[in-house]
């Protein structure tokens, strides 16, 4: 079975995006996600999809999967499924990469409600964006929580972050 992971960033209101887009630009953690996805399977909705800027469409060095109702939606270069179990079983007997939700709000509901994550990489941004996007709550006592990386403000970065990597409390 694939192993399935999920990578957000987040601010202080679990904010992930306003008007379809990223709110804020932090390049620290930008190649955190990179170098997290790259080479591995990415599912993202078919709105975070069309979120991305075209040149950097599909990501490049990734299997680009898009969730979408639109059964006649097409995207050059990248699998496209109607309902995440369609796509889970795609990739069940990949072994050698892991699955990586990307976003957005719903697809990361999805994949909390399904109970098939393996590990969440999650930076949580000291700041406010007013989204109007959410990632979804999460019983955090059902996980267990490890910080992987920290970044301060700098010329950079416009606020704080912390990157942590959460395991299901076995």
């Amino acid at each position: 079975m694939i192993k399935v992971s999920l990578i957000v960033a987040m601010d202080r209101n679990r904010g992930i995006g306003r008007d379809n887009d990223l709110m804020w630009h932090l390049p620290n953690d930008m190649r955190f996600f990179k170098e997290t996805t790259e080479n591995q399977i990415v599912v993202m909705g078919r709105k975070n999809y069309d979120s991305i800027p075209e040149k950097y469409r599909p990501l490049p060095n990734r299997e680009n999967v898009i969730l979408t109702k639109n059964t006649a939606f097409e995207a050059s270069n990248c699998s496209v499924f109607n309902s995440l179990d369609a796509a889970l079983s795609a990739y069940e007997s990949d072994k050698n990469r892991k699955l990586f939700i990307i976003g957005g709000g719903q697809i990361y509901k999805l994949a909390l409600d399904a109970n098939i994550l393996e590990e969440m990489f999650i930076t949580h941004i000291d700041g406010d964006y007013e989204a109007d996007t959410f990632f979804p709550d999460f019983n955090e006592s059902d996980w267990n929580k490890e910080l992987l990386m920290s970044q301060s403000i700098d010329e950079r970065h416009q606020h704080d972050f912390k990157v942590f990597r959460y395991t299901p409390v076995k």
